[in-house]
């Protein structure tokens, strides 16, 4: 059963955001700034798909919507790569069916939050090959770059948006700032934006988010 949340703008749609919610979160977590976004970006679809329910490790084999489980926490994450795989083809599936709707992949734009900002940079630039309009990494890590990979051109043409609160005990901001550092060492147009707050999203940060958006659209 899809239990994706579509959320149609005011005009016909030209445009997409598929926005990934975090860990323990849901489908619907992000549906209030998605709303509040396509107040200004009226002819932007917003695309909320949902993690599956599955036991996390780190807290105590509970079940909860994760888009991948957590081993460990230090010295880095240590995760199930098998299940990042099968989230991000679940991204690469959506850019898909968005674009055999009509819309242009490069005005499609990836955005996930902590867990499912992992997710997204891993779909854009180890997976998907084509052009996308952007990707927006809120309090988030890249749990699979390493030194070793190299970017397509087309992977390189992404501009990518990182976000983070410089007080998040969750994420750390020097993990967001090593996938920024990562992306930019390979020519990526990457910016950082750092905010006084936690594991969280604060309304300076939507309407930055915002503005981003309507500069590439």
């Amino acid at each position: 059963m899809d239990t994706t949340l579509l959320l149609q703008p005011p005009l016909p749609a030209d445009s997409c955001v598929i926005w990934l919610h975090g860990l323990g979160a849901d489908r619907f977590d992000f549906q209030p700034v998605a709303e509040a976004l396509q107040q200004s970006l009226r002819s932007t679809r917003f695309v909320l798909p949902q993690a599956p329910t599955r036991p996390v490790t780190i807290n105590g084999g509970w079940e909860m919507p994760s888009w991948y489980d957590i081993l460990a926490m230090s010295p880095a994450r240590a995760i199930d790569r098998a299940q990042l795989e099968q989230s991000a083809q679940q991204v690469i599936d959506l850019i898909e069916a968005q674009r055999d709707d009509g819309i242009d992949p490069a005005r499609i734009f990836l955005a996930g939050f902590s867990q499912g900002g992992a997710v997204v940079l891993h779909a854009a630039f180890l997976r998907w090959q084509g052009p996308l309009g952007g990707v927006l990494a809120l309090s988030t890590y890249a749990p699979s770059f390493a030194d070793e990979l190299q970017l397509s051109d087309a992977q390189r043409a992404v501009p990518v948006y990182c976000l983070h609160g410089n007080q998040d005990g969750v994420v750390l901001p020097s993990m967001g700032r090593t996938a920024h550092d990562w992306l930019q060492s390979r020519g990526v147009a990457v910016a950082w934006q750092e905010y006084p707050m936690a594991h969280e999203v604060l309304p300076q940060e939507i309407a930055d988010i915002g503005a981003w958006l309507a500069s590439r659209l």
